[in-house]
């Protein structure tokens, strides 16, 4: 896909924004930041939305990992009182980019025990994208010539390839006689999904708060995505809405870099809420979202607007999830990004440099059954520094009294 400029979709900046087009229909789940004015001690709930208000479940389920691990997470969600934070409204009003009161309860990213994994290249347009990447070096000013060379060997059909099959095994064999074949192409079209972490427990970043990109980073962009909630069963148990900041330039250096490329401050949004899957939302409408993006932008006024169609993905998300369980056990979870058609060329800054962030841009991925994720643009070294980690969230769960005679 290359970003595109519909703007039949609305894409507004507003606390109603971040709930779906049903409202509360379906079972929302999430986590807030529950600050020490309204409680004994400060520290992250886990939370469920309904027509009554904002209900914290922690005394059930003191962590995120531990609802999804329910039988049924959606039932049990439903069915447990919980203790009334606020209303909705105002949860949602503080959740927005820049009017923030830390006095007030405040979305987190909705996961917490989870280990985040992401899938790359997983759409035949940004499977293009990285191949541009890496012939260019990370060199923006020579992706736009490229382009027209690669597409003019590749074509533009790639979606119609299964990949793993004898027909991408005839192109691979072509494109390497041709001297054009790459590591991407390798899992755009062969048998192994590319599957690598993200972001480390409890560092992802929620609604309304900053996401940032490295200092030395010049070509840049938001990858707006579907996230799977996956228990520790391998069970899919809902689906969020993240952005997989992408750092071109460093990626298109050598994909050995992809690490500094991805794993930053803050360089990882997932929210706002899990939908967790009930009658009213399951796979078969993760297969068909379509995930709308709108960059903002702060300095210059700058638009742009994309679209991530899932029902363009070459590789179905049972089958992502399968990958990534094929060698490993995730006791906690996990949760997987499942890739994105989006790849902004649209020049910015100057001819023929394309698309690139400029700090202060406020972007916004949204879907019509997931809501709405807002997060503003800085750099990852001055992003508020992530400091909740696995011994403080385990000392904050004790000092809640959250761990006597349970499990996480």
């Amino acid at each position: 896909m290359t970003a595109s400029t519909d703007t039949s979709t609305p894409l507004a900046l507003s606390p109603a924004s971040l709930l779906p087009r049903d409202g509360l229909t379906g079972t929302l789940v999430g986590r807030v930041w529950q600050p020490a004015a309204a409680s004994a001690v400060a520290g992250p709930c886990v939370v469920t939305l309904r027509p009554e208000g904002v209900f914290d479940l922690s005394a059930q389920f003191p962590t995120m990992s531990t609802l999804l691990d329910q039988a049924d997470p959606a039932q049990a969600a439903r069915q447990t009182p919980g203790l009334r934070l606020c209303s909705v409204d105002e949860l949602l009003a503080n959740s927005l980019p820049g009017q923030r009161d830390e006095r007030r309860p405040s979305l987190l990213a909705p996961c917490d025990l989870q280990v985040v994994k992401a899938a790359g290249v997983t759409f035949a347009a940004s499977l293009i994208e990285r191949v541009i990447e890496e012939q260019a070096r990370g060199d923006a000013s020579r992706a736009q010539g490229l382009r027209s060379q690669v597409v003019g060997l590749i074509g533009e059909s790639l979606a119609d390839i299964r990949p793993g099959s004898e027909q991408a095994q005839a192109l691979k064999a072509l494109l390497q006689e041709k001297g054009l074949w790459s590591q991407y192409l390798e899992v755009g079209i062969g048998p192994d999904a590319e599957v690598f972490t993200k972001a480390p427990v409890l560092a992802s970043v929620g609604s309304g708060e900053d996401i940032g990109i490295r200092a030395d980073s010049a070509w840049n962009n938001p990858e707006p995505e579907v996230v799977l909630a996956v228990n520790s069963r391998g069970d899919i148990v809902g689906a969020s809405l993240g952005n997989d900041v992408n750092l071109r330039d460093i990626e298109g250096r050598s994909a050995l870099l992809l690490g500094k490329a991805k794993d930053n401050n803050a360089s990882c949004a997932i929210g706002p809420f899990i939908r967790l899957f009930d009658a009213s939302y399951g796979l078969d409408q993760v297969r068909n979202e379509t995930v709308h993006l709108r960059v903002a932008g702060g300095p210059d006024g700058f638009e742009l607007r994309g679209v991530n169609t899932m029902a363009s993905i070459s590789r179905d998300p049972s089958d992502l999830v399968a990958q990534t369980l094929a060698a490993h056990q995730y006791p906690d979870g996990f949760m997987l990004f499942l890739g994105t058609l989006f790849a902004p060329i649209e020049d910015r800054d100057q001819p023929g440099g394309g698309f690139t962030h400029q700090l202060g841009d406020v972007v916004t991925i949204q879907s019509e059954w997931l809501g709405a994720l807002h997060n503003r643009v800085t750099h990852s070294e001055t992003a508020a520094p992530w400091r909740f980690g696995l011994r403080a969230f385990i000392s904050n769960l004790a000092q809640r009294g959250l761990l006597h005679d349970r499990t996480l």
